[in-house]
């Protein structure tokens, strides 16, 4: 796996001298692994062709805002713009730095920036007195305080002739400062999780089932927390509306608990997870046979039989790659923490993470939680009230707590 593997990267490539150097960027992001899509300025065009950097892409390349006037057909900045988990601009013109300040609109990139909700990172070009001067300066200082990020020219022969500070930093030093920064913001960067999260539907015909209240709003914070600290998450989801767009989250749908075991089971074949969290509120039951259609009500038995459901997650444990993280959930009625333990033990858990229906605005149907983290008989981490967004963020701690000192080797990576 490369250093930016499954990144998503926009590469902005603006009109100067220096864009020939973004078919030389394009291939270094590619090569660690990065899916790149280029969107170019009119003013790049002069220097490069979109077929260079759209062959070395393996992507179309953008630079109006109208693809074909004739047909109407427009290029979605705001789809480009959430695509993205950077937008980089190499090189990016001083003309280009001076839109993003003022917050222009009059090109592709600038209202792609413009609708970005990822971070941006601009590598500057242009020549020493342009990039000296009081406005580049002062501009360049007001796009750091909004959190973008700088990567600095380089010093040496400029295209006037002159030398001094201007040159674009080279394409390697680019892609290096680009791994470095994505570490630092993303620090479970190749790292994989397999989640189970929400209910399952254990049909009694086709309208009428059995499940349970759980939303999977716990399960997909979770996921989306990850996502969002680089990991690349495997999502196996019941019936759940609760959105996860994230491009670091491959979502699978399911009903029922034998379609969730074996979508898990699948997922984990097909990339061995570095931790495995079963957030899913599996129902224990299944009827023993359903009904085709809708049954009237006057059909319907007076009794039906029941038959277990897998144990989705001792299963998934035992499956489980040497090293791999293992957490699951449990959910009580009063204390808890003693079935927690066992629960630990039988399924196989490092931690277990503990709730109860008797928390006022905890466990199904609430924007809030209320968690013990179990890790074992000697160290129950307690958690006061807070938002299921926020359970997400101390369970990630967690996570990364545990997996930062073997990050040279996860076990995703390892035989």
């Amino acid at each position: 796996m490369g250093s930016l593997s499954g990144r998503r990267i926009v590469l902005g490539v603006t009109g100067s001298i220096a864009a020939y150097k973004a078919a030389h960027t394009v291939r270094e992001l590619v090569k660690e692994g990065a899916d790149v899509r280029v969107v170019m300025t009119p003013g790049a065009r002069e220097f490069i062709t979109p077929l260079t950097l759209g062959t070395l892409s393996k992507h179309p390349v953008h630079s109006e805002l109208t693809e074909d006037r004739d047909a109407g057909t427009w290029t979605d900045h705001v789809e480009l713009g959430l695509w993205g988990d950077v937008v980089l601009v190499a090189p990016a013109t001083a003309h280009t730095l001076a839109g993003m300040v003022e917050g222009r609109g009059d090109s592709l990139l600038l209202t792609v920036l413009l609708s970005a909700k990822c971070p941006v990172v601009v590598a500057p070009a242009m020549d020493r007195d342009m990039f000296t001067h009081p406005a580049t300066t002062e501009n360049l200082a007001k796009l750091e305080q909004r959190g973008v990020h700088i990567i600095e020219p380089d010093s040496g022969e400029l295209a006037s002739g002159l030398s001094g500070k201007g040159r674009m930093a080279e394409p390697e030093r680019i892609r290096e400062e680009l791994t470095s920064w994505f570490k630092e913001r993303a620090p479970l960067m190749g790292f994989h999780a397999l989640i189970t999260s929400g209910p399952t539907h254990e049909p009694i015909d086709a309208v009428r089932y059995i499940g349970n209240r759980s939303t999977g709003r716990q399960g997909a914070a979770i996921a989306l927390e990850l996502a969002q600290r680089g990991m690349t998450v495997d999502f196996v989801s019941g019936p759940s509306t609760i959105p996860t767009d994230h491009p670091g989250i491959r979502r699978i749908n399911v009903q029922t608990a034998l379609e969730m075991d074996a979508a898990a089971k699948e997922a984990l074949k097909n990339t061995p997870p570095d931790v495995i969290i079963g957030a899913a509120a599996v129902a224990d039951i299944r009827p023993s046979e359903h009904f085709e259609g809708k049954t009237p009500k006057s059909e319907l038995p007076e009794s039906l039989r029941f038959v277990a459901n897998p144990d989705i997650l001792a299963g998934l444990n035992r499956l489980a790659p040497k090293g791999c993280f293992k957490i699951g959930f449990a959910l009580a009625h009063g204390d808890g923490k003693e079935a927690a333990l066992r629960k630990r033990e039988a399924k196989g858990c490092d931690m277990v993470v503990l709730n109860s229906i008797t928390d006022k605005g905890a466990g199904f149907g609430h924007t809030t939680n209320r968690v013990d983290f179990v890790h074992g008989p000697e160290r129950i981490d307690s958690f006061e009230l807070k938002t299921k967004e926020a359970v997400a963020e101390d369970l990630a701690d967690i996570v990364q707590q545990t997996l930062s000192p073997r990050e040279s080797t996860p076990a995703s990576h390892s035989e």
